[in-house]
Formats: C-alpha cells, structure tokens, sequence
C-alpha cells in the first residue's frame, strides 16, 4: 500500500560510479525534459513514480554497490513508493541476463548504448538535434565534457571494452558545438573524459587528434580552464603539451593512470610500457610543460606482483614526487585477460599496500602544499560549505584533488567566480587561504 502521493511520471535518475556515468545521467535527463518529462538527479522527495539507476560495473566494490542500490529500490517499489523501476549502464550492460534472471522486480534492464530504447519505453522520442545537451548535474560552472566512448586497449585487468566496446570520438565540430551550448550556459570550466583520451581521433582522422580538438576548443569564448583527465601513457601524442604551452586556458594539468612501473607487472597487465619508458614520459612530461600538475592512479596486487615489485613502485612514488595519486587494489573480473591467472595476492596484502602508497603520497602532498603558504592563486569557487567558500586551482580537479578554503565569515566570494587567494597555511590535501 502506498503511504503517500508519488508522481507517476516523474522521474529520478541515481548515478553511480565515474563521471562517464555521471554524463550519460545527464544527456538522458536532457532528453526527458525535451519530451516535457519531469526529471531530477538523486531526488530526496521521494516523489518520483519512475526510478533509473545508471549503474557501475568495474570493479567488485562498484559492482557490490550497484546491487545493494538497485535492491533498495526493489523494496522501495514493493512497498508502493515507486511504480517502475529501470537499471542501465555498465552494470547492466555486463550482466544482463544474470540480472533479469535474479532481480526479477526490476521493470527492465538496458546497456550502455540503448537510451533510445530506455527512452522508448518511456514513451518518449530520442531527439538526435538534441545530442550533446545535457541537464548539468554538476555545479553550473564546470562540466565533464566526454570527447569519445568505448577502448581499443588490452589491458589485463580491465572489464571496460566489455562494457562500453570499442573506441569511437565524436568529431571535433560536435564537440566545439557543444563546447559553445555549455559557454552561453555558464560553464567556464571543461573536464575532458573518456575511457582513453589520447587516443580521441584515430578513428575519424586516422590519427591521434587531441591536440587539434584543444586548438578549436581553445577558441570558444567564456571556456576559461580546459582540463585533461584519463591520458594513456602508451603513444602518448606530444604535441597535446606544445598546445597546453601555447593556450594558457588549457590548464597545466594531467591526469595519466600509470597503473605501476615493475617490468614484470607491466608486462602482466598489457599495458604496452616499461619502467624506462614510463620514468622518461614523466620526466618529458615536466620538462616541456614546466609546473605540470601531475595526477596518476596505481594498481596493487595484480596477478604475480611480487614484493619486490611492489619496493620498486614504493621507490618510484617516493622519486616522481606526482602532485596528485590515487591507489587501487586489483579486483579479480571475469572474462578479463588477469581473469585467466591466479589472484594470488591476498586481499589484507592489496589493502596494506594501497594504505603503504597512500602514505608516502600524504607527506608528498605535505610538502608540496606547504610550499606553497605565501604564494597567491587563481581560484575557482565551487561551493560554500562548512563556514567556507571552497575552491581549487588549475592544478585540481574536482572531487578528486586538493581544495583551497576561505573563511566566509571574513571573506564574501560568489560560487562560479574566480578569485585571487593568498595561501596563507597548508595541511595534507587542503589549503587556506585569504582574498587579495
């Protein structure tokens, strides 16, 4: 029995895990409210008839929690506070029939590249003039701004391509129409994404295109900071740093996932680099783009990863000193190439040596940050929270990276703007800092 009026037709869509997921939310959202559909993101009024759930399906954590979402809506729609109930994403893309077969409370189930489908079956149009127009979930003035879909890597221990298959970009025109829709929005920050962004291109143009796309998206007027997120390492396109130079609004930042540097684990993984190979990209990385700001992201515990691989990447952390790290431990998937060796890696051992990274990258972000007390920035405000207005330079990604904090009881300062911030103290992954 129902225990109070819920909208029929409303709609609530609850996203669940990466900013890819977080933008295909946002393009079905757009597409609703197109076909006059009342739509919210993760709504708490619970008054919502219809729920979609746009699932994660990479890992074992991600996996475990779009379950446990999805069968807290399925009680949900028991006990008559919801009518329907839709699972899509990579989840559902990667288990479909398992899913109907187990969950049998969920209205239907649909993958990845089937919105026109989800649409259909909410008696509403696919809009194809509409691609490319979203219903922002993000704050106004940054967007995550998806360049391609889908991989063409190998990598061992990746389930990706079996979620979102091969690559495919968009073309670079589509994307400055785009590019130009968010600016009269509003948005005057671009997040670049995709499964492999240094590889946008090579299907349309036959060859790696990223530095042309930063040429013309550098040209739209109102974009102030262009950030580039998921750089492959393997064939990374050099020329994507002579643009970085010559644009001061493509920020200096990079976010490239190493994954780790031991010969031997690299090799496991497929990732088509060494150690010297990766040791020199970093070091050119930071020679042609001096004060980079370099985020990465390392795996423990893959198959056959020795202690003595896991001293080799301790010592390469320690030595690369990266700006921004973040660690995570090897989930064992199937119909993975890793899937075919033997997890033999305890999980306590994955965890201490995520923990043991961590740690060594704390006091590096320690140091880093406090070298920076006295320095005055370029800030972009994203929030007040917490008796602060919370912002991040150039050299941070939102959610992700270290946050600037100003004391809103001393300072006035308007979500959306950019202010100048003296750092006046530093502590671990945050700084503080005064308006100049």
């Amino acid at each position: 029995m129902k225990t109070k009026t819920i909208k029929k037709n409303k709609v609530n869509v609850i996203t669940l895990g990466c900013s890819k997921n977080i933008y295909d939310s946002e393009q079905l959202m757009g597409q609703l409210k197109a076909n006059k559909i009342e739509v919210e993101h993760e709504s708490t009024a619970d008054d919502s008839g219809i729920v979609i759930i746009n699932t994660c399906g990479f890992i074992e954590n991600a996996k475990q929690e779009s379950i446990d979402t999805i069968l807290r809506y399925v009680e949900e729609k028991q006990q008559g506070r919801i009518d329907k109930l839709y699972v899509t994403g990579c989840l559902s893309e990667r288990y479909k029939p398992e899913l109907e077969k187990e969950i049998k409370d969920v209205d239907a189930f649909f993958g990845t590249r089937e919105l026109p489908r989800l649409l259909k079956t909410l008696k509403a149009d696919y809009k194809h003039e509409l691609i490319g127009e979203r219903l922002l979930t993000t704050p106004s003035h940054y967007s995550f701004f998806k360049i391609s879909e889908g991989c063409d890597r190998v990598c061992s221990f990746c389930a990706i391509p079996l979620m979102r298959g091969l690559h495919v970009s968009t073309p670079i025109e589509e994307l400055v129409k785009q590019a130009h829709s968010l600016a009269a929005a509003g948005v005057k920050e671009l997040i670049l994404i995709a499964q492999d962004l240094t590889y946008y291109g090579f299907d349309l143009y036959k060859k790696r295109n990223l530095a042309e796309l930063l040429e013309a998206l550098a040209q739209v007027d109102g974009i102030d900071w262009i950030r580039l997120h998921y750089a492959f390492p393997a064939g990374f396109p050099m020329d994507v740093l002579d643009v970085m130079v010559k644009y001061p609004k493509i920020c200096n930042y990079l976010d490239m996932p190493l994954q780790h540097v031991s010969d031997n684990v690299l090799k496991a993984m497929r990732r088509g680099m060494n150690k010297a190979k990766t040791i020199e990209l970093v070091h050119q990385i930071r020679e042609r783009v001096p004060g980079i700001a370099m985020r990465t992201t390392l795996l423990v515990g893959h198959p056959g990863e020795t202690e003595q691989d896991f001293e080799d990447l301790k010592a390469f952390v320690t030595e690369m000193k990266f700006d921004r790290l973040g660690v995570f431990t090897y989930s064992h998937e199937e119909s993975t190439h890793a899937y075919t060796m033997t997890d033999d890696v305890p999980e306590d051992v994955k965890q201490a040596r995520a923990e043991e990274i961590m740690a060594i990258q704390q006091y590096i972000s320690q140091d880093k940050n406090k070298a920076l007390v006295g320095h005055t920035m370029k800030v972009l405000i994203d929030k007040k929270e917490s008796g602060y207005f919370v912002g991040r330079t150039e050299f941070d990604s939102p959610e992700v990276d270290n946050e600037v904090l100003v004391d809103a009881s001393k300072h006035y300062l308007r979500v959306g703007d950019f202010a100048t911030i003296k750092i006046t103290s530093a502590e671990d992954f945050d700084l503080y800092g005064e308006v100049v």
